[in-house]
């Protein structure tokens, strides 16, 4: 009759000692960092060049815009970059427009004031009018007029031309270059390329003639060694857990082959915190909930444990 009590307490004293220094959560699973795949400029799609579940390399090629109307950009941009390098060669040998122009006003301005001094001595003689003498003066200040101007422009047109400075160093060859640049990159972004090594998903999202938006999520890569375990402890239960601290997780779907880990981090905020409609504890009819904090467990892959996003798993951290 005594034989029984005696057992269940020797059992129940030894579960209890064994749960000592540790704490379990089975508010486990496990997680992996994610790229969602854009393109950097808007076009069509020529080509795509990956499967879903397909594993990639870093810089590997996944989708191929169609590249005419990037080239064409280019070539436009080279267009415009030569005519802006001949413009100003044009500029530094001399600015023969505005030379030629100059010439031509200080000619009209020397006829201009001839015939004024012409008109002044005839009308001194009384063989000329005063309404001929007035049209000789406003002809040779408007000459005058055209000659500040033409030598303001000549002067400009010099100052511009950076006789100092080099064709590639002037700002109209720079500003030329600049868009070259732009459009060659535009063209290398035709290419959407892989960020990291990882598997790529949600492939069947993307097909060939597709129109891509620039910013537009295509697909999703799943980065490879990125996997971990986000295991969300009561309260409660974090008095003694700290960084660093060894952990054994256990996935549902491999319960027979443990993984080892470590605690890498404890977070700042419960999910009540984080969540889109946070509890409003400030009513009359408020309940008590114990809440959960969510704890980053590192791992160390086995090759026979597959680490897949979203398996549920059990998480025991030793305490002590």
């Amino acid at each position: 009759m005594a034989s029984v009590p005696l057992l269940l307490a020797a059992a129940g004293l030894y579960l209890w000692q064994q749960g000592q220094g540790q704490v379990t959560t089975d508010n486990a699973y496990v997680r992996m960092d994610k790229v969602a795949l854009s393109a950097d400029v808007s076009g069509r799609v020529a080509e795509v060049l990956v499967d879903e579940n397909m594993k990639v390399k870093a810089g590997q090629v996944l989708i191929r815009l169609a590249p005419r109307p990037f080239r064409i950009a280019l070539d436009q941009a080279e267009a415009e970059l030569a005519s802006a390098r001949l413009q100003v060669q044009q500029l530094k040998t001399g600015t023969g427009g505005s030379a030629a122009d100059v010439a031509g006003k200080r000619e009209a301005v020397t006829l201009a004031e001839a015939e004024l001094v012409r008109q002044q001595e005839l009308i001194k003689r009384g063989f000329a009018t005063r309404a001929r003498l007035q049209q000789a003066e406003y002809d040779a200040a408007n000459a005058r007029a055209e000659l500040a101007r033409a030598l303001a422009d000549d002067a400009r047109a010099r100052e511009g031309a950076g006789r100092s400075i080099s064709v590639e160093d002037h700002p109209l060859v720079q500003a030329a270059r600049a868009a070259r640049d732009r459009a060659a990159l535009d063209l290398e972004r035709s290419m959407i390329r892989a960020p990291a090594d990882g598997i790529v998903t949600q492939t069947s999202r993307v097909l060939r003639g597709q129109a891509i938006v620039q910013g537009v999520a295509t697909m999703s890569l799943m980065v490879t060694g990125s996997a971990f375990v986000e295991a969300n402890f009561k309260e409660t239960e974090l008095r003694d857990m700290a960084v660093g601290q060894p952990a054994e997780v256990r996935l549902d779907a491999f319960p027979d082959r443990p993984i080892a880990g470590r605690v890498e981090s404890i977070g700042a905020g419960t999910g009540a915190e984080f969540s889109v409609l946070p509890a409003q504890n400030a009513t009359g009819n408020w309940v008590k909930v114990v809440q959960r904090v969510p704890v980053r467990v590192a791992l160390q892959p086995r090759r026979d444990v597959p680490l897949i996003a979203g398996l549920s798993a059990e998480v025991k951290v030793i305490t002590r």
